[in-house]
């Protein structure tokens, strides 16, 4: 067993009460690590620190120099990909491949944001009344709590640290307790990188705990959130009485909409991509797929045979395409959907059960799933299950694609597959999802906004709109006519 501490203040520390949690491997279902059970008292320490940093050396330093340490934390990030993914697989149980591959990208969402820091400009306004100047500056709001959840602890969080000390925060990270240990390997680099005292703190715990205490906190000015759309409306609540800033990246049911004049080769693996990457446990997962009518037989078996091809088994094989659900209760959740599709009429054209077997470790394994003659109102298509369940449904043209994917609480994203320049440009204009990708699927960049419509969250992350969210606006006048009268002192 390893054990970790708390990373406050630039130091290791145990949590106040003396507590501590075990977290598990998804695949053996064994506890490999001890982490602390912080609390609120933890948080105020937290909290003190990074409101220090804030009002002391981290707001001495200049934009450049604070560049400059995002700069060097991605280059360690880099150095140490190897290590920090083997961490995070270990605790989320995603494939080890993909999860390599998030944490290199990571990299590149330091290295756009250390750019970034010495670039954030104010404006004049030419202004409309005589004798005054008006300059418009942009400034950090000042402590920022940042809450992930389990899926892809490093990644989000790199979405929120980057950001937000671009434009000279300090933050509270606090991941998920399913997953907590790579955002303390990520702090122990961040000290090496020279990022003084308290600009960044880790905090491992429980939501009611120590999520709520931070989100809670007087002098945090900014929630940063990604997690389910019920946790999320608490958090919105919460924060909302002491009037703090939000970004909410919550849940979605995407549809991923093939047109008949499609590559079908090519949509075939974007939706198996789409809905199969990470068993399933992402946000952005094509979980609706519409098939227009004509090719509905022929696309369905193509997408069923490439789906029970699929490897299945120890996410740190190289040739493993799918993984263990990473926790117990989403394991649960998930045969639970499965069950309710039954239930509700949908036809189950593979997968459907859970799978038991040396190979597969603890068992918290779902086989990937596709369920056919599926209607709009069902459960099935309306819910996010999070897990590697594909619901189909069929549709006859541009309108009733359009009427489908849009008849959904969630907006996060949509794919589309066409030949039709008409209907890809159509589509993205009608489709109410903040991400929309045509003849691709979860393609993301550190340069574009991320985020959703409707249920799926308020406000965006990445690109030079991200930086924004994080900074206060300030308009300064100033007169430039220091003689001219004032219309407002009367003469007697």
């Amino acid at each position: 067993m390893e054990r970790y501490q708390l990373f406050i203040n630039n130091e290791w520390v145990d949590a106040a009460g003396g507590e501590w949690f075990d977290t598990e491997d998804p695949f053996s279902g064994k506890p490999w690590a001890q982490v602390p059970r912080a609390r609120a008292a933890d948080v105020d320490r937290a909290v003190a620190a990074a409101r220090q940093a804030f009002e002391g050396e981290w707001s001495r330093l200049s934009a450049s120099d604070r560049g400059r340490l995002l700069y060097k934390l991605g280059e360690l990030v880099e150095r140490n990909a190897q290590r920090l993914a083997e961490v995070e697989s270990r605790d989320n149980g995603k494939l080890m491949s993909e999860v390599l591959g998030q944490v290199k990208y990571c990299a590149k969402y330091f290295y756009y944001y250390g750019g970034l820091a010495d670039k954030i400009q104010g404006h004049v306004v030419p202004m409309d009344k005589p004798g005054v100047f008006n300059t418009v500056r942009y400034e950090p709001i000042g402590v920022v709590a940042s809450i992930t959840p389990w899926n892809s602890s490093l990644l989000l969080t790199a979405w929120k640290l980057g950001p937000a000390l671009c434009a000279g925060n300090t933050i509270v990270c606090k991941p998920s307790e399913f997953t907590p240990t790579s955002l303390l390997v990520l702090a122990g680099l961040a000290r090496e990188a020279g990022f003084p005292p308290g600009v960044i703190n880790v905090l491992t715990g429980f939501g009611a705990e120590a999520g709520e205490p931070l989100i809670r906190h007087p002098d945090v000015g900014r929630v940063a959130f990604t997690g389910g759309d019920a946790a999320g409306r608490r958090v919105y609540v919460t924060a909302a009485e002491g009037l703090k800033r939000v970004s909410l990246e919550l849940g979605g049911k995407s549809p991923n909409i093939v047109f008949d004049d499609a590559d079908l080769d090519r949509a075939a693996n974007g939706v198996i991509t789409g809905i199969f990457s990470a068993g399933g446990q992402t946000c952005m997962a094509g979980s609706r797929l519409l098939l227009q009518e004509s090719i509905h037989d022929e696309f369905l078996a193509r997408i069923e045979k490439i789906t029970r091809s699929a490897k299945i088994g120890d996410p740190t094989q190289p040739d493993t395409q799918i993984g263990p659900v990473a926790t117990r209760p989403q394991y649960e959740k998930v045969l639970q959907y499965i069950d309710i599709a039954k239930q509700e009429g949908a036809r189950c054209v593979t997968g459907g059960r859970a799978l038991s077997g040396a190979q597969y470790g603890a068992g918290q394994f779902v086989e990937p799933t596709i369920f056919a003659d599926v209607t709009n109102n069902m459960r099935i298509a309306q819910e996010e299950v999070f897990g590697p369940v594909l619901a189909v449904l069929k549709f006859k043209d541009e309108a009733d694609a359009i009427r489908i994917g849009n008849d959904i609480r969630f907006g996060l994203a949509a794919g589309v597959w066409t030949k039709s320049l008409h209907r890809a440009m159509l589509l993205s204009e009608k489709l109410r999802a903040g991400t929309v990708w045509i003849n691709n699927y979860r393609s993301t960049s550190y340069m574009t906004p991320f985020g959703g419509y409707k249920d799926s969250g308020l406000g965006r992350e990445g690109g030079f709109e991200s930086v924004k969210e994080y900074m206060e606006v300030k308009s300064v006048w100033m007169s430039s006519d220091l003689n001219m009268p004032n219309p407002f002192i009367r003469k007697y």
